[in-house]
């Protein structure tokens, strides 16, 4: 190679880790035979492929990530009484910190404790409004007996034009809603940081504080998921020039005193393997939980956890704002996405926070929405490289009767557990299956188990 050629290289590299490596894992290979026999065998649904069967596993960055060793040695220290354990005392202490509300109720997982929210918030027939409802959230809305409904800002719906924070909520639709409801027709309003269905897109502090504002007016509770709300912070100092100087624990305090209450999935920027939490301002709200969670999660202070994941949780909370870190972690999703642009492939541009998404209905244009091109091009990745990822789009939402919501694949990225290079081989890897692209066939879906389809459906491709 020549100096210029080396230096080329070396430029594409992306970020260096942050981190040293202490440990590893083993990862077994693959060829395309098995693969294609192990597709069969899952009825062609990535949920069901057995782990060891996967080369890189980029499904969800949903207690995925690796620990720190701060993180393993709180392990150690775990308190596993079952009322009052000192792990729960740090947990509480921690999440106050960070978050500020008074109210701290841990949870197995995020998912819980939406289930424990909605069922005090929502009544049968009331609409709840969010930028844009995710997969759990939507359903613990509706098994509660209310109807989500989705309000993302216009720039959402052209996943390849860029835009800073295109996981904003509509404040026009939403200011509309609010004014034409009736008392009580509206049970609360729920903002995602980061907007996971809109390409891992952040939400402006403005936009946060302005919903704030509509809600205070006519009393409906704030809720915010607070899952990647690190990564959303981060985003904003990067993309609004008014809040370049702010630290990142600074705006996530910020973003956290616009909520009434919050959920959050430890198991994002918790930087934690299971667990979660509610945060609340209601004393009296907070005690109705804390009675109904007996049946379900457990006692108020273990709520479905072991001790020492409650400190593993109390110390990843404060190690996710090092911003060292978190410059680290965009970067690499930013590096992901510089290689994919660079080969042509359409993707939510600008890169966001916790995983790349391609623009599969751009990818793979022959296939109509109800051939569930997304989740052909989540088939023909694994079944190339033995990459899994995840269908965002019709699969997971159902068909769009509009027509305008994009079909994407997530290549949702572990935190702290791959390297640049392995990253390289998955845009590699995209990059072949663009050459044969028109080959890809379409998904029918054989199974539809009706709630959270994408995790147990069956499918089997069609013929081309």
């Amino acid at each position: 190679m020549t100096r210029d050629e080396v230096l080329g290289a070396l430029r594409a590299l992306g970020p260096a880790e942050p981190y040293r490596v202490k440990m590893v894992e083993p990862i077994r290979g693959s060829c395309r035979a098995e693969r294609q026999q192990w597709l069969a065998e899952a009825d062609y649904n990535l949920f069901r492929l057995p782990a060891e069967r996967v080369c890189l596993d980029l499904l969800t960055d949903s207690g995925t990530g690796a620990m720190s060793q701060h993180q393993w040695a709180a392990l150690l220290e775990g308190d596993e009484s079952y009322a009052g354990a000192r792990s729960y005392y740090r947990f509480e202490a921690s999440v106050r910190e960070v978050f500020g509300l008074p109210e701290v109720i841990p949870t197995h997982q995020g998912r819980a404790a939406e289930f424990l929210l909605f069922r005090e918030l929502v009544r049968p027939g009331q609409v709840v409004l969010s930028n844009t409802f995710f997969d759990t959230t939507r359903a613990n809305v509706e098994e509660a007996g209310g109807r989500a409904v989705d309000l993302p800002c216009a720039e959402a719906q052209f996943p390849g034009r860029p835009a800073p924070f295109k996981g904003n909520i509509d404040l026009a639709r939403l200011a509309a809603i609010l004014a034409e409801s009736r008392p009580g027709e509206v049970a609360a309003v729920v903002l995602t940081l980061t907007n996971n269905a809109a390409g891992g897109q952040p939400v402006a502090l403005d936009n946060v504080r302005a919903c704030r504002q509509l809600c205070r007016e006519r009393n409906i509770p704030l809720v915010i998921d607070a899952c990647r709300i690190a990564e959303n912070a981060f985003l904003i100092t990067q993309r609004d020039p008014s809040c370049s100087g702010e630290t990142v624990a600074r705006l996530v305090r910020m973003l956290a005193d616009c909520a009434e209450s919050i959920t959050m999935s430890a198991k994002k920027d918790g930087l934690a393997n299971i667990g979660g939490f509610l945060a609340l301002r209601s004393t009296e709200l907070a005690e109705r939980i804390r009675q109904r969670m007996v049946v379900t999660e457990g006692f108020a202070t273990y709520g479905g956890l072991a001790g020492r994941d409650l400190d593993a949780i109390a110390v990843g909370l404060r190690e996710v704002l090092d911003e060292a870190y978190l410059a680290y972690r965009i970067g690499q999703v930013c590096f992901l996405g510089d290689l994919l642009r660079g080969l042509g492939i359409p993707i939510v541009e600008p890169p966001g926070g916790h995983g790349l998404f391609v623009d599969a209905g751009a990818f793979l244009p022959h296939l109509p929405p109800a051939q569930f091109p997304g989740q052909a091009l989540a088939v023909a990745l694994y079944l190339e490289a033995g990459v899994r990822s995840c269908e965002i789009g019709s699969v997971m939402f159902g068909l769009d009767p509009t027509g305008r919501r994009p079909e994407l694949l997530r290549l949702a990225i572990p935190r702290r557990v791959y390297s640049n290079t392995q990253l390289a081989m998955v845009a590699a890897a995209m990059a072949r299956l663009q050459e044969q692209r028109e080959a890809v066939a379409g998904m029918r879906l054989v199974y539809d188990p009706g709630v959270l389809r994408h995790f147990t459906a069956r499918f089997e491709p069609m013929r081309v």
